[in-house]
């Protein structure tokens, strides 16, 4: 299986802070963080790594904080744990910078009747409980390519203008590829969720614990029910072009711990994430 590496980004340089349950003053970055990115943060001996309210395992000798797609600008505060003290990071997050990407689409497609809104809803609200599933981790980085090869694309975060009315950002990466494309797991994991969606399609949805749950949607076919364990790489559908799509092609998005982060990042090796020194 081959996916495309990423060229290492520029460290952070950000102040640390040793026992103390905040940033102090003067310790903000060089350069905001991009919203729908993952900030990695290396160490020895790291016991535990906590953003907000929640906390969670190092992952590979460092903590991982994904920041969500459409979170606001604003300060972020990081900490972990070494050696039974707690060790902060105060990041910032930058301004939403996407390219616009404008779509012309059916009016059907767009302009939804009361029985497709109510349908759209429903769906939303059945996606939005995946988002808080716990459970122990089953994945390590970097996640295996859901296409092989994986081609050139995504389009992750372009806000979109749609018939000339302006649509949420894209949170997940396009690929267009021939209808019947096999379709692989990213890692190991359990089906959360099989559906048949408005704008999706036929989807599929797998919690691979930690908070990270991949997707998969506009599939001609789906060949994994709900419930069943998968393992890395394993076949769980075909692309298609079901749901809102104007051509073939596959959406493939992550959450983690709720957060809308770009899959590219999680799909190239871990040292080009976003670093903190």
């Amino acid at each position: 299986m081959s996916h495309r590496r990423l060229r290492p980004l520029t460290s952070l340089a950000v102040a640390v802070a040793l026992g103390t349950a905040a940033p102090g003053p003067g310790a903000e970055p060089r350069a905001p963080v991009r919203p729908g990115t993952v900030v990695r943060w290396p160490g020895e001996g790291i016991e535990w790594c906590e953003l907000g309210a929640r906390r969670s395992e190092p992952l590979g000798g460092a903590c991982y904080f994904p920041v969500d797609l459409l979170r606001k600008a604003g300060p972020l505060a990081l900490a972990r744990g070494r050696g039974g003290k707690r060790e902060t990071a105060a990041l910032r997050v930058g301004k939403f910078d996407y390219p616009i990407q404008k779509l012309t689409l059916p009016r059907h497609m767009v302009e939804l009747s009361p029985e497709d809104l109510e349908r759209v809803n429903r769906e939303n609200r059945e996606m939005a409980r995946l988002w808080t599933r716990e459970g122990p981790r089953r994945f390590s980085l970097p996640l295996e390519a859901p296409l092989d090869p994986l081609p050139a694309g995504g389009r992750f975060g372009h806000r979109r203008v749609i018939n000339g009315s302006p649509r949420s950002p894209h949170g997940g990466a396009d690929y267009s590829v021939a209808e019947g494309t096999p379709v692989r797991a990213a890692a190991d994991g359990t089906v959360a969720m099989v559906g048949d969606q408005f704008f999706g399609g036929h989807a599929v949805f797998v919690d691979h614990g930690d908070g990270l749950l991949t997707m998969y949607m506009h599939m001609s076919r789906v060949d994994v029910a709900e419930g069943a364990s998968v393992r890395r790489g394993e076949r769980v559908g075909a692309v298609g072009s079901t749901g809102r799509a104007t051509g073939p092609h596959l959406h493939f998005g992550v959450r983690w711990r709720g957060a809308r982060v770009n899959p590219a990042l999680l799909l190239g090796e871990p040292g080009a994430i976003l670093t903190i020194e």
